[in-house]
Parts: structure tokens; sequence; C-alpha cells
């Protein structure tokens, strides 16, 4: 009997051993033998035979000797079991509970399974945490009105962005007209449920903001080599297009303040700042209404001079007067 359960002890000692082994793989890209050593408080020996359990196992592991060698974590041909802790396990349930929020045609249905095949295997303590969190939790109803973008025109496109390969497809307007299109892919952006690609197009020579959810048949060509955004990065030049592109009031306004000052106190959604010298800049920007315009002015904590539209002007002096009606 003492003998069994020796042996019991030892297989369960081991499976222990290789779940930790597995989890600090999978936590950073490189270890030496050494490190999983003193991690597992083994001898590099066993390291080397763990290994080779987990190989058994369907994991995919690369070792290297020498000088910065070490185990490595591959993909492999198939999807083996992951080692999540408590905080990535919560963080991952959220993930696929939000994840039909995002505009993406079929993804909700994924989540659901996904997350039904979480809560098989999570322990009570987590489920019970997950469980609130979601119960807690109301949804707004999807407005039908919402883009949805089909899931395999997005990792097409995804993919052209990572390989730097062209991309043609027919491009549908807001007027519903249709216009083949050739364009060199820099990123994907996702605002609210809707999906940007901002791409270099060739025809035209400039930038342009495409919505995916009007990309039609999207087909990849040559390679290119990549161009520089003007802007810092994609989301500030989709943010800054899309903007103004709704706005029904667009103004340029001089401000007496450093650009890098002004810049700090909006969003690239508010408008674009450029430099006039070290006191001044330039703030391009716009709104729905005068109102509106006249508020974001308001905020700046800053002298300024409106310099178009003239109805912003009058606006602005009309306010000033009520300012000063209201004060005794």
């Amino acid at each position: 009997m003492s003998v069994t359960f020796g042996i019991l002890g030892s297989v369960l000692e081991t499976s222990a051993r290789l779940l930790r082994l597995l989890s600090l793989l999978q936590s950073r890209h490189m270890w030496s033998g050494d490190e999983l050593a003193e991690r597992l408080r083994v001898d590099v020996r066993t390291v080397r035979r763990d290994m080779d359990r987990l190989r058994t196992l369907g994991y995919v592991i690369h070792s290297a000797s020498g000088t910065g060698g070490g185990y490595r974590l591959e993909a492999g041909a198939r999807m083996p079991p992951l080692l999540l802790d408590d905080d990535e396990a919560v963080a991952v349930a959220i993930g696929l509970r939000l994840a039909g929020m995002g505009g993406v045609a079929g993804i909700d249905d994924s989540s659901a399974r996904a997350l039904g095949k979480l809560d098989q295997v999570l322990p009570g303590r987590l489920r019970s945490r997950i469980g609130a969190l979601l119960a807690a939790t109301v949804a707004v109803p999807p407005d039908r009105s919402w883009p949805v973008v089909d899931p395999a025109t997005l990792t097409t496109i995804a993919e052209a962005c990572r390989d730097l390969i062209r991309l043609r497809f027919d491009y549908r307007s807001h007027d519903g007209a249709i216009s083949n299109r050739l364009a060199e892919p820099h990123r994907l952006v996702t605002w609210g449920r809707r999906w940007y690609l901002v791409a270099w197009d060739v025809h035209v020579c400039d930038w342009r903001t495409f919505r995916v959810d009007r990309i039609e048949d999207p087909v990849t060509g040559a390679e290119f080599t990549p161009r520089r955004l003007p802007t810092d990065n994609a989301a500030t030049y989709v943010a800054r297009g899309v903007s103004a592109a709704a706005w029904r009031y667009h103004a340029t306004v001089t401000v007496n303040a450093p650009a890098e000052v002004v810049a700090e106190r909006i969003t690239a959604a508010v408008g674009a700042v450029k430099p006039v010298d070290d006191h001044t800049c330039v703030l391009e920007t716009g709104a729905d209404t005068l109102d509106t315009l006249a508020l974001y002015l308001g905020l700046l904590g800053a002298d300024f001079h409106v310099t178009d539209p003239p109805e912003l002007t009058e606006h602005i002096r009309s306010l000033a007067a009520r300012y000063t009606r209201a004060t005794p």
C-alpha cells in the first residue's frame, strides 16, 4: 500500500510541476534551463525530461543551446490547453462577453460558445466572481442600423496590413455609388462599433480612410514599401477625419498659447493644432452647433481670435453680451 501511495504522490508531483512549467513558458518568450530549474526547484536534467513530456502532449517547444539560448513555447498545429491565472481568466471572460458588441458578424455566437467552455472549467470562486459581474451588467440592445463587418473581409485586410500587400476592392460610398479602389493598407482602427481602414489610395496619391463595412470583395496584390502617415498614429488620423466629415460648422481660431499646451487640452476628435510661434497656434476645429464650438473655445483657458466662420464670431458676441448682462 505504501508503494502505491508513493507512486501516486510522484505522479501528482510531476503533474503539478508540468503545469507550473507550462505556466512559466506561457509567461515569457524565452527561458534558460537554469532559470527554469531554479524556479521549479529541480535540476536541469529534470527540466529536460519535463520538456519531453510536454512535447508528447502536443506542445511545440523550441530549444537552443549556447549563449542566449533556452526554451521557447511556439505555436503548434493544434490548440493545446492554456493556463490562466485568476485575473487572466476573469479578463478573458469579460472580453468574451463584450466581444459581441464589436460589430463583427457572427462573433457574438462564437464568443458565447467560448464563454460557455470557459465557464465549465472555472473553479467555483472565479465562476462566482464572473457570474456576479455578468448578472449585474445590462447591455443596451444593439441598434439595427449599426454597421456589421464581415469577418473574412476583416482578416483579409488585417493580413494585408501585416504583410505590406496592396488591396484592390470595391468601395460603396454614403450615397451607394460603387468605385474600384487600389490601396496600400496601413492600419485598422476601431471607433465604437465601426471599423476603419487607413490606407494610401494609389489612384488619388493621398491618404484615405475607408469604412470596412463598405469594403466589398478585397483582393490582395503586390507588395509595397510602407509610407509615413501624416499624423502621429492611425487612431488620430481617423478621429480627425471622421469628426471633420461629420461637422456642420468648421472653424479656424488663433489661440494665444503654445501649441503643445492647447494640444493637451483637446482630443484628436475635437480638432488639429498647428504652431505659429512659441506663444501662438492655430486651432482647426468644428462641431454640429455653434454653442458646442463656443464651449470648446471657452474651455481652452486662453485668449483667442476667430478667423472663420463669421457666424461663430457673431454667436460669441451674443454670448458675451448675455454673460455681461448676467454680471451685477
